[in-house]
């Protein structure tokens, strides 16, 4: 609650159900105190503005109009539900975002009522809100759906299936598209709000359904030729034509700042007796209302702490680059002196690095829009003409295009290169964005070579390794953040011998064989191992596929205890070694296997440092591990720090 009584209407307002008593003359100043309070919260924690300052008097509109949570709201993506969050009793909770124990950053059914459907990942709005309509109708309930999606959600192709589903299916679902970045819109204004209105009213609607009436009377061509003139006139004065074609009723577009338009079509909809589903179409500004967001690029779709009054985020400098520049520097380099190498990504090319490609290569870089499907398919197409594709796409969001990995690119052993960003925890973002499974869901494709960069150099040689990798598809995975800051970076890297890992210290009773960028935690352990005389290996294994069988070996039959490290889940690399050391009967001779992976359950957002420690993947739990299975009790092993 405000301090300063800067915001006494939304004072006021602790539920939904507070926000309908109001006169609709007071929202456009709840509007403007809902928009205030938004920016407060984010400046405090960090997290998505830009999408959700854009839809402040959508969110009021919505609550206002339609009971909710009688009446389900879906967020598409979700991180444009900061306002919708305020406005379901969550508003003194707003300084936990994205903390640890916090709120989520997304909608999150676990969180509150008000979010019938978790979402953050893109497209799913539609799909979802189909789903409790068919449920309600089934159920032979009365209620609203509605799902709000746009911020390039419309790009991916499972809206569009989710659509003709819905226009075939004909369950009443009112659909929300909230088009921000006038991609689609023709000019918005009074004659469009007003005839979105009029179209939307009772009156017409019965004159429609009675123009039906009369018109099914008539011969099956004149009737059909009849509902055609009708659908064109309407699209000559709205618009919408693709939606009409999909089986909905199209209004819009309109002004979604513009309250005295928005409720009123919003009520029409609510109220309309049309027995199919209804796409509304809104216009919005990302960044509305904030000038520090009005005038960015990327209208402070994501951003750190900031100063309110300035806009200035308060971005720690960095100790070393990231992991995902890096990647972009030795993809560059690469490109230097290969002209077949192209790179895409599925809308996210600063997220990626790719915008640096992209600066030096534009005519070799492709951001295909949030389709991951798409993306993956294209790039095997690019393959099978000779082309090198690097297909940088977040651990997450590859798992939406596993059809294609396995079908378009696996089968066919295509050399499409995925680069994976955000393997591993990703903090603030929680468990949807972590990169927890692309191991295992990679590893078990004949053919697929995997790798892991233990830190900034080994990400170079990857970079390079995967480009001349010619016969069979690849992976290479890397953490988001900061590297370590220890290793000096080459110009271009140096391409690996496929299969082999590196030994980075010897020793004789405990081996410690990581994957990935934990490898300081299993240096940090060996040195405490090594202060009780337990002498330590730790060994990168730099491939989870094909494995370093010989490297394997070595550690099983000379160490007592052998211990792997990874950044993903059951199932990964592990897998892969156990499975190896089972066949080669080196688990028969008495040596101690310990797996250290991911636990089963998802981790929720956090600073990743706690999320690793949740988790069980520090220095700590390697040198635990190690004394346990030597026999040393739970006393003995737990105040060991390393």
């Amino acid at each position: 609650m405000s301090d300063n009584n800067t915001t006494p209407l939304l004072d006021q307002v602790k539920l939904p159900e507070d926000l309908r008593r109001l006169e609709a003359s007071a929202l456009r100043q709840l509007a403007d105190e809902l928009r205030q309070a938004t920016i407060e919260a984010v400046s405090t924690t960090g997290g998505h503005l830009g999408a959700g300052l854009g839809v402040v008097e959508l969110t009021t509109a919505i609550h206002y109009v339609f009971n909710t949570p009688k009446d389900k709201l879906i967020w598409d993506v979700g991180h444009q539900c900061y306002p919708h969050k305020i406005l379901t009793g969550r508003r003194d909770e707003m300084k936990t975002l994205r903390q640890g124990g916090g709120l989520s950053g997304f909608t999150s059914r676990k969180e509150s009522v008000y979010d019938p459907f978790g979402a953050a990942h893109s497209s799913t709005s539609i799909s979802a809100g189909l789903g409790f309509a068919v449920a309600r109708d089934l159920a032979g309930e009365d209620s609203n759906v509605i799902a709000v999606i746009g911020d390039g959600a419309l790009s991916a192709g499972m809206a569009y299936e989710a659509m003709n589903n819905a226009g075939a299916q004909r369950s009443r679902l009112i659909v929300i598209l909230n088009d921000n970045d006038m991609s689609i819109a023709p000019p918005v204004g009074a004659m469009s709000a007003y005839l979105s209105q009029l179209i939307s009213s009772k009156p017409y609607q019965s004159v429609r359904h009675l123009g039906k009436e009369i018109a099914s009377k008539f011969p099956r061509a004149l009737e059909k030729a009849a509902q055609r003139a009708e659908e064109f006139a309407r699209g000559m004065l709205t618009g919408g034509t693709l939606f009409e074609e999909l089986g909905f009723f199209y209004l819009g577009p309109i002004d979604g700042h513009n309250l005295d338009h928005l409720l009123p079509v919003l009520r029409n909809a609510r109220d309309s007796d049309y027995d199919g589903p209804i796409l509304i179409h809104v216009v919005t500004q990302k960044g509305k209302g904030y000038k520090p967001a009005e005038e960015s690029a990327d209208k402070y779709h994501g951003v750190a702490k900031f100063d309110v009054v300035t806009g200035k985020q308060a971005k720690a400098a960095a100790a070393a680059p990231s992991y995902t520049n890096i990647f972009a520097k030795g993809l560059i380099a690469e490109a230097e002196v290969d002209d077949r190498i192209v790179a895409l990504t599925a809308a996210m090319p600063s997220g990626t690095g790719l915008n640096k490609f992209a600066e030096r290569f534009p005519k070799r870089c492709f951001d295909v829009g949030i389709a991951e499907q798409h993306a993956v398919t294209f790039a095997a197409g690019l393959a099978a003409e000779g082309f090198k594709p690097f297909a940088t796409i977040y651990s997450t969001f590859l798992q939406r295009a596993y059809d294609q990995v396995v079908h378009d690119v696996a089968i066919q052993g295509l050399p499409v290169r995925f680069a994976i960003d955000r393997a591993g925890m990703v903090g603030a973002d929680g468990v949807t964005h972590q990169g927890s499974y692309d191991v295992t869901y990679l590893g078990c494709l004949p053919g697929m070579v995997l790798m892991a960069a233990a830190d900034e150099a080994e990400l170079m040689h990857m970079v390079a390794t995967a480009a001349t990798i010619d016969d069979r598809p690849s992976a290479l995975r890397y953490p988001r953040g900061e590297a370590s800051g220890l290793v000096a970076l080459p110009d271009r890297g140096t391409p690996l011998e496929i299969g082999k890992g590196r030994i980075l210290r010897e020793g004789t009773r405990v081996a410690v064989l990581s994957y990935g960028t934990r490898m300081l935690e299993a240096l940090k352990a060996a040195e405490a191992l090594g202060a009780r005389g337990l002498s330590t290996t730790v060994a990168d294994a730099r491939f989870a596929k094909p494995l370093d069988q010989e490297l394997l070996r070595r550690l099983a039959s000379e160490h007592e205890v052998l211990i792997t490290v990874e950044e993903g889940a059951i199932g990964g690399f592990a897998a892969q070694v156990v499975h190896t050391l089972a066949w080669e009967g080196l688990l028969d001779g008495g040596l101690k296997f310990r797996p250290l992976y991911l636990p089963d359950v998802f981790i929720d957002h956090d600073k990743p440092e706690k999320q690793y420690e949740q988790a069980g993947l520090t220095a700590q739990h390697i040198v635990n591990t190690a004394l346990l299975a030597l026999g040393y009790n739970e006393a003995e092993a737990a105040p060991v720090r390393a």
